[in-house]
């Protein structure tokens, strides 16, 4: 269930569970999802006995993830707040995030309303960036970071961040996709900013894993 104005699992979500599919959870694995939208990665790491804490900014998205939690009869606490926030002093052996990173024009301008799950400024690092300094502070030794970005928002960028940081980190995987409505409503000003070639009609999307080491 997707309510109006909450985002609605895309081929990003298909991606990042594609690679969550791959990792290993110890039992009863602390897992975080961040940017939780409807729910969807919460609920696939709790089918998988996980202990799942997902968090989101909307109050629609966090409606949402509480009633697909209850229709699929899986526990699931969800919490309301900006980021990491609602979890400090938590620690977690995965922390799942989708968060928004798409380039947006208007310097200084914070998206409001729906646009807060895919706009992240002029660069698309408003969030990203933030993920990278804060998330090992959330991380038990041996814990696991997935993130899902496009390559518009400079994948290279993030795994330098998380190696500095401490972090074992790299691109596990990537895809190709048609551009979305998004990219295609702002196509022209991503060509002059040259984040997209004259040629280019699709949008690379890449999962970065990063680890903390034991």
């Amino acid at each position: 269930m997707v309510l109006p104005g909450v985002y609605a699992p895309q081929e990003d979500t298909a991606l990042l569970a594609g690679a969550l599919s791959d990792e290993t959870l110890p039992p009863s694995a602390a897992v975080l999802d961040v940017g939780t939208g409807s729910g969807a990665l919460a609920l696939a790491a709790a089918r998988r006995g996980a202990r799942v804490t997902a968090v989101d900014v909307s109050r629609r998205a966090a409606w949402a993830a509480r009633l697909n939690a209850a229709r699929a009869g899986l526990p699931l606490r969800v919490r309301r707040g900006n980021l990491f926030a609602p979890v400090g002093g938590e620690l977690f052996d995965l922390v799942l995030a989708n968060p928004p990173y798409v380039p947006a024009p208007g310097v200084g301008r914070l998206p409001r309303g729906a646009a807060r799950a895919w706009d992240a400024g002029v660069d698309g690092r408003l969030v990203l960036d933030r993920i990278c300094r804060e998330v090992p502070g959330l991380l038990r030794p041996g814990g696991v970071l997935l993130l899902v970005q496009s390559a518009l928002a400079d994948p290279e960028r993030t795994v330098r961040q998380l190696r500095g940081a401490g972090l074992k980190a790299a691109v596990t995987r990537r895809r190709r996709i048609a551009f979305g409505p998004v990219v295609r409503g702002r196509e022209r000003w991503l060509r002059q900013r040259g984040l997209l070639s004259r040629i280019e009609t699709e949008e690379e999307l890449v999962v970065v894993r990063a680890e903390l080491p034991v």
